[in-house]
């Protein structure tokens, strides 16, 4: 996909109805031709006249093959987005995940930017400088998931040619609420420029990328940045008075791993007791 190319596009957006699905859905209309919306919730606000809605529920195979019908790329936010139980996880994040890209195969669509998560890596220590060639360490069945998903992403490409950008994501939130947000901290704006700029790169092939500000401690590298073309403006080093102090409870995997909160979630089914 050339920034150049002026040939109308759509795309596809899932998850729109989310907190990132929203914080996205309005650049994404100015950047293509038809921006498809899709989630299971419902939109808030009336459809600009470039934009169509059409919900779906990414664990119904021929529900994902009709959403992809002569769609460009695509924004793969949708799923299962906080550590739970695998039973939870696994229809939209693992099934969803190969839903969507057999549909984009059969479609035809080009080019996919997928959701990953920093939580792919979530067991390494905090502090341990990493970039996207480091062995996976998930934190948990949601990282597990996303690390299915940027293996998904591969297959797809060596074997049919869909390109993949694979977003680490990290804390993507208005503001950094602690102090692992240092380190972690992905602006709104900074997500859409890294978003855009993975739609936008004229060749990407199979890419995986951390989703992260300039933020002057963060743990992650720029591997791949330069190649989308991927320049981080904000920082959370600007909190650091504010939240600096804000940390989980020491000893804990929490404060230890770079994780943090998704590691106090659970095990989710309780002991049983012994007769």
């Amino acid at each position: 996909m050339n920034p150049d190319d002026k040939t109308p596009s759509t795309w596809l957006l899932t998850g729109a109805a989310g907190t990132l699905g929203r914080v996205l859905r309005a650049p994404l209309g100015r950047a293509c031709h038809r921006l498809r919306l899709s989630d299971r919730l419902p939109l808030a606000g009336g459809l600009a006249a470039h934009e169509e809605q059409q919900p779906c529920d990414l664990a119904d195979r021929a529900a994902v093959q009709a959403l992809l019908q002569g769609v460009d790329a695509v924004v793969h936010l949708g799923g299962v987005s906080v550590e739970s139980p695998y039973e939870q996880i696994a229809p939209a994040n693992l099934d969803g995940v190969f839903h969507l890209y057999e549909a984009a195969r059969l479609a035809g669509t080009r080019r996919i930017v997928f959701a990953s998560s920093n939580h792919v890596t979530g067991g390494y220590e905090r502090g341990a400088a990493l970039s996207p060639q480091d062995q996976p360490r998930p934190d948990g069945y949601y990282g597990l998931s996303k690390l299915f998903g940027e293996g998904m992403a591969r297959l797809y490409w060596d074997r049919y040619g869909i390109e993949s950008v694979c977003l680490r994501i990290g804390t993507a939130t208005a503001e950094p609420p602690d102090a692992r947000a240092l380190s972690t901290w992905l602006s709104h704006a900074d997500l859409q420029r890294l978003v855009l700029a993975a739609l936008r790169a004229p060749a990407v092939g199979c890419l995986t990328v951390y989703g992260v500000s300039a933020n002057p401690e963060r743990w992650w590298s720029e591997d791949g940045w330069a190649q989308i073309g991927y320049r981080p403006q904000d920082s959370a080093e600007a909190w650091r008075a504010s939240v600096g102090a804000i940390d989980f409870p020491a000893g804990t995997p929490m404060a230890r791993l770079q994780g943090g909160s998704f590691l106090g979630l659970g095990p989710f089914e309780t002991q049983r007791a012994k007769p």
